[in-house]
C-alpha cells in the first residue's frame, strides 16, 4: 500500500496491470471456464470471479476437485453426484443439471491441448447480486471450472511416512461437515496450524472428542485387531478417494483370495478416538491429490513400528491400479461424448 495519490484507471490500464501483477502460481493455471463470460480463457490474468458473487464475500457456493491422469478424469461422475448433493443441501440450483456440468468440465479440459494430467476444480456459486447475506439478491447461480497443474506429494512421504497433529480448530458441526462448501475457514486454519507446527497434516476432533478429518483429507486407522476404521461419514465429508479405498480394501479381508487377503479383519465406519489412533497398527490420510499417505508420527508418538505398513502399501497399489486401469471409474477427455 502507498500514501501516494491513487489514480482512477481506464479499462485498458486495468487489464494491462492485471497482466503485470506478480502471480507466483500463474504458470500452473491452464484454463478457466466462466458462465459469467460464457466461455473459456487461457490467460491467467483473465481468470477471475465477480467481487459481488456471493462465493467471494460469503463463501456461498459448493465445489469439487477432480484428478486428471493420463488424459482421464478419475471419478468424474462420483464427484458430480456429490456436488449435486452439496448443492441440494445449500439450496443451489444447477444450471442445466449434471449433464451440462459434465460437458463444461470436459470441454474446459479439452481446451488445454497438451493436457494429460492436472487438477480440475468445479465451482457452483450463488452468483453476483450484492454484498449482503440475502441469497435472493443474486442474479442466479454461476459455474466456474479451473484447471491447474497437479502438485505432486514428495515421494519421501510415501516411502518414509508423514506426520500429523491434533488440531485445536474444532470440526465442522452437523450437516455442515457433510457439505463440500466454499466456506473453508476451518480448513485453512487447520492447514496453517500444521504448517506452523512443521508437520504434514492436522486432524480435527468433533464435539465428542472423536477424530473427524484433516484440512482436506479423510483419515483412517488399522486397529490392533486388524480393523480398518474410519470416522462415520454422517459427521465428516464423504471423500471420493476414501470411499473408493474402502471398496478396494475388501480384497484385503480375511477369507478373500489372493496374496494380500487376511491383512484386515474388517472394514467399518465408527467412532475413532485419539487414543485408538495413537495405539493403531497403521494410520493414513486419503485425498484426491494425495491418494493414500501413511502417517507414522501422530502428536509426537510413533504409529505402529514407525514405518509405513502393509495395509497402506496394498491400498496405494490398489488405488493406483484403479486410477490407471479401471475405465469404469474414469472418463477419457478426448473420447467422451458431450451431452
Amino acid at each position: 500500500m502507498t500514501s501516494a495519490e491513487i489514480r482512477v484507471l481506464s479499462f485498458e490500464e486495468a487489464i494491462s496491470r492485471l497482466r503485470l501483477r506478480p502471480r507466483p502460481y500463474a504458470a500452473s493455471y491452464r484454463a478457466m471456464y466462466s458462465s459469467c463470460l460464457g466461455g473459456i480463457v487461457l490467460d491467467a490474468a483473465l481468470m477471475s470471479v465477480p467481487i459481488d458473487d456471493h462465493v467471494v464475500h460469503r463463501g456461498d457456493g459448493v465445489f469439487e476437485a477432480m484428478k486428471l491422469t493420463n488424459g482421464r478424469i478419475y471419478g468424474l461422475d462420483r464427484h458430480l453426484k456429490r456436488l449435486e448433493r452439496s448443492a441440494g443441501l445449500a439450496q443451489l440450483t444447477i444450471p442445466g443439471g449434471l449433464s451440462a456440468l459434465r460437458s463444461i468440465v470436459l470441454q474446459t479440459a479439452r481446451a488445454v491441448g497438451d493436457l494429460r494430467s492436472g487438477l480440475i476444480r468445479l465451482y457452483l456459486t450463488r452468483g453476483p447480486g450484492g454484498f449482503s447475506a440475502n441469497p435472493y439478491e443474486s442474479t442466479g447461480p454461476e459455474v466456474y471450472v479451473v484447471i491447474t497443474n497437479l502438485a505432486s506429494v514428495p515421494a519421501v512421504k510415501y516411502e518414509a511416512g508423514a506426520s500429523c497433529i491434533t488440531s485445536s480448530i474444532p470440526a465442522k458441526a452437523g450437516w455442515f461437515a457433510t457439505v463440500k462448501s466454499c466456506n473453508y475457514l476451518h480448513n485453512v486454519l487447520m492447514k496453517k496450524e500444521a504448517v506452523d507446527a512443521g508437520v504434514d497434516f492436522a486432524v480435527s476432533l468433533d464435539e465428542r472428542g472423536l477424530l473427524a478429518e484433516g484440512s482436506t483429507e479423510n483419515c483412517a486407522i488399522v486397529t490392533k485387531l486388524g480393523l480398518l476404521l474410519t470416522p462415520c461419514f454422517d459427521r465428516v465429508l464423504r471423500g471420493i478417494t476414501a470411499v473408493r479405498c474402502l471398496e478396494l480394501a475388501e480384497s484385503l479381508l480375511t477369507g478373500q483370495r489372493g496374496s494380500s487377503a487376511g491383512l484386515l479383519s474388517g472394514i467399518q465406519e465408527g467412532d475413532l478416538s485419539r487414543q485408538e489412533a495413537l495405539e493403531a497398527r497403521e494410520m493414513f490420510f486419503f485425498g484426491t491429490t494425495i491418494d493414500v499417505v501413511p502417517v507414522v508420527l501422530y502428536d509426537g508418538h510413533a504409529i505402529g513400528n514407525g514405518r509405513p505398513g502393509p495395509v497402506f502399501a496394498q491400498l496405494q497399489a490398489l488405488l493406483q491400479g484403479d486410477i490407471h486401469s479401471n475405465e469404469a471409474m474414469s472418463t477419457e477427455i478426448e473420447g467422451a461424448i458431450l451431452d
